[in-house]
C-alpha cells in the first residue's frame, strides 16, 4: 500500500508535509469527492471483507466505494501515515423510522487532534447527512458548511451529532418541502463516545450487516457522492441530484428513474464506478 497511489486516486496533488488542519481539511474534501459511499458489493454477491488489504485493493485500486466502515478505515490509514495523531471511534446511528439510536455501535467515524484540539472527520455516512470538512469536537456550537449546519451535543460522556435540516425544492413538483418537517428542524445523525477503537471491533458488525434482513444497507443499494456543489445519490433506480443552497435555506433536488441499462451508466459517468458483477438494484 503507498500513500501516493491513495493521493492519486483521490487526486489530490497539493502539499502533504505539515500534519495541520489545513491539509487534514484538503485531503478529507478530495476524498469524499472522489470516493462514493456505497453498498453495491452486498446486492452483487460480493463480500465485504473488514481488512485494510482488502479496503485498499477495493477503493483505490479497483476505484470502488465503500461504506463507512471501509472508507474510515482507509481514512484512518491514510492519515496515520501522514503523521495525523489519529484514533477510531464507534457509533450508534438514528433509526428515524424507530425514533432511536441503536442499541449497539454500527457507525465508525475517527478523532483528530491537531495542536491540543480536537476534530471529529467522518467520510463515511454519506447522502445529505456527509460532512464536508472537519467539525471540532465542542459541544453546542453551531458549525455552518456548505452541507447546512452541524453541531455536537454532549451529555454525560456522550455525544449527539446533529444537523439543521434545509428545505428541498423539486422542480418535478413545483413545490418545495422539507425532509419530514413534523419532526422539527434538527435531524439527528448519530451519538458516540471518546472511548478509542480498533477496527477489529468492527469485524462482527461486518459480517452481521452484509447478512441481517432488517437493515437499510440489505434492503436497499445505495450508492452517494459528495460534488463540488452538493451531491449525486442513486439507491435502488432513483438517481438524485442535489445542489446545495439553491436558494437561501433551499437544496434544489432533481430525480430521475432509471431502468437497469441507465444504471450501469450513471455508476459509470457520475460514480466513476464499473462493476465486476452484476448490480442487482
Amino acid at each position: 500500500m503507498n500513500i501516493q497511489e491513495y493521493f492519486a486516486r483521490i487526486s489530490y496533488n497539493e502539499s502533504h508535509k505539515d500534519a495541520d488542519l489545513q491539509n487534514l481539511t484538503a485531503i478529507f474534501q478530495h476524498h469524499i469527492q472522489a470516493i462514493p459511499f456505497e453498498n453495491l458489493s452486498m446486492h452483487c454477491g460480493e463480500t465485504i471483507e473488514l481488512d485494510l488489504q482488502s479496503t485498499y485493493n477495493k477503493i483505490v485500486r479497483k476505484k470502488r466505494g465503500g461504506w463507512c466502515l471501509e472508507s474510515n478505515h482507509l481514512l484512518f490509514w491514510a492519515l496515520q501515515e501522514l503523521g495525523y495523531d489519529v484514533c477510531i471511534l464507534g457509533g450508534n446511528s438514528y433509526n428515524p423510522a424507530e425514533n432511536a439510536y441503536t442499541e449497539v455501535i454500527n457507525h465508525i467515524l475517527l478523532k483528530v487532534v491537531i495542536k491540543g484540539n480536537s476534530y471529529i472527520v467522518d467520510a463515511g455516512f454519506g447522502g445529505a447527512y456527509q460532512m464536508w470538512q472537519p467539525l471540532m469536537l465542542i459541544s453546542g456550537k453551531d458549525q455552518s458548511q456548505t452541507p447546512g449546519i452541524f453541531r455536537f451535543m454532549e451529555d454525560n460522556g456522550t455525544w449527539y451529532f446533529e444537523k439543521v435540516k434545509r428545505k428541498h425544492y423539486s422542480s418535478e413538483q413545483s413545490v418545495s418541502f422539507t425532509d419530514t418537517p413534523e419532526l422539527g428542524n434538527i435531524r439527528k445523525i448519530y451519538t458516540f463516545t471518546l472511548e478509542p477503537r480498533h477496527i477489529n471491533d468492527f469485524q462482527e458488525l461486518n459480517a452481521y450487516l452484509q447478512v441481517s434482513p432488517d437493515n437499510i444497507l440489505r434492503k436497499k443499494s445505495i450508492c452517494t457522492l459528495q460534488t463540488t456543489e452538493g451531491l449525486y445519490a442513486l439507491v435502488g433506480w432513483t438517481f438524485s441530484d442535489v445542489k446545495y443552497n439553491y436558494t437561501e435555506d433551499t437544496d434544489l433536488v432533481k430525480t430521475t428513474t432509471l431502468t437497469d441499462e441507465e444504471v450501469e451508466q450513471i455508476l459509470k459517468d457520475k460514480f466513476n464506478i464499473v462493476l465486476e458483477n452484476k448490480l442487482v438494484p
